[in-house]
C-alpha cells in the first residue's frame, strides 16, 4: 500500500512539567497538523502546540465506563485516516509511548496498513519519580537492576508477580504504576512472601506538577500514611532496600537498622 505523504509520530509527552520535553517532542507540537492527545498530558503542554493543528482528545481511563479494546481500535483508525490524508500526525501519549502506554498496539496497526511511523521517546514517570524525589533506582556495587511493574501484577500475572517478590529480596529496586488502587492488596502479599515489614517504600504523586507530593515509608506504613495524606492518582511507588531519598540519610540509616532486625 502506498503511502501519501502522511506520518504518524508517537510522541512521550514525559511526567508533566513542559521542561521535560525532547527538543524533538517540542519540535514535533510547532509543527502537527493533527494532535491526538491522552488524558494524562498537562494542558500547559497542550498550549505548546500550534494553533492551526487539529486537536483531538483520545484519553482511556481504566473505569471510564467504555470498552477500551474497541475505543483503541476507533484510536488506531483515526490515526491511520489522517495520515492518509497527508497530515503530519502526533500521537500525544504520557510519559514514554512504550511504557504501560499501549504505544506498541498503534504501532503495529500503522505498520500493517503501511503508514510511515516514528516513535519518540518520553521521560517515563517512574524514571522522573525516582530522580526529582533524589531515589536511587540502581547504584554502583549496590543495586544493579531495576523492575518497572504496575500495580495489577499482584492479581493478574502470578509468575511476574513471584519474579518480582524474588528480584526485591535480592535487592532489586521495582518502581510500580498504577498501584494506589491495589496498593493494600499488594503490601499483604508482599509481606506474606516474607519481605521485612521495614522494607522501604516511596510515592511520588502528580510527578514534576507544581503540587508534586513524596512519601517515605516501609511496607509496615506505606498503606496509613497514603491514606493519611489522601494521596491521588496518578502515583509513582519505588519500593527496595534503599527506596529512601538520598538526602535522608537519617531515614535510611534507620531503615537499614529495621531490616537487619526483622
Amino acid at each position: 500500500m502506498s503511502v501519501k505523504n502522511g506520518k504518524v509520530y508517537l510522541v512521550g509527552a514525559g511526567p508533566g512539567d513542559p521542561d521535560l520535553l525532547t527538543l524533538k517532542a517540542f519540535s514535533l507540537l510547532k509543527s502537527a497538523d493533527v494532535v491526538l492527545y491522552d488524558a494524562l498530558i498537562n494542558p500547559a503542554v497542550l498550549d505548546l502546540v500550534n494553533k492551526q493543528a487539529e486537536m483531538i482528545y483520545a484519553g482511556k481511563r481504566f473505569d471510564d465506563g467504555q470498552d477500551q479494546t474497541e475505543r483503541q481500535e476507533e484510536i488506531n483508525m483515526r490515526l491511520i485516516d489522517y495520515a492518509r490524508e497527508g497530515s503530519l500526525c502526533v500521537r500525544l501519549k504520557a510519559g514514554d509511548p512504550f511504557i504501560f502506554g499501549r504505544g506498541v498496539e498503534e504501532v503495529r496497526a500503522l505498520v500493517e496498513e503501511g503508514i510511515a511511523v516514528e516513535v519518540v521517546p518520553g521521560v517515563t514517570a517512574g524514571i522522573a519519580a525516582a530522580g526529582l524525589a533524589h531515589i536511587p533506582l540502581t547504584e554502583r556495587n549496590r543495586m544493579t537492576s531495576v523492575l518497572f511493574c504496575t500495580g495489577h501484577t499482584v492479581h493478574d500475572a502470578p509468575e511476574q508477580f513471584s519474579a518480582l517478590v524474588s528480584l526485591l529480596k535480592a535487592g532489586s529496586s521495582i518502581v510500580m504504576y498504577m498501584g494506589l488502587k491495589n496498593l493494600e492488596g499488594m503490601v499483604d502479599r508482599l509481606l506474606g512472601k516474607g519481605l521485612p515489614s521495614g522494607l522501604p517504600v516511596s510515592v511520588v504523586s502528580r510527578v514534576s506538577y507544581p503540587d508534586q507530593v513524596t512519601l517515605s515509608g516501609s511496607l509496615q506504613t506505606i498503606v496509613f500514611m497514603v491514606n493519611e495524606k489522601g494521596i491521588s492518582t496518578p502515583a509513582i511507588f519505588l519500593i527496595g532496600e534503599h527506596a529512601v531519598p538520598a538526602c535522608n540519610e537519617e531515614l535510611l540509616e534507620a531503615v537499614v537498622r529495621n531490616n537487619q532486625s526483622s
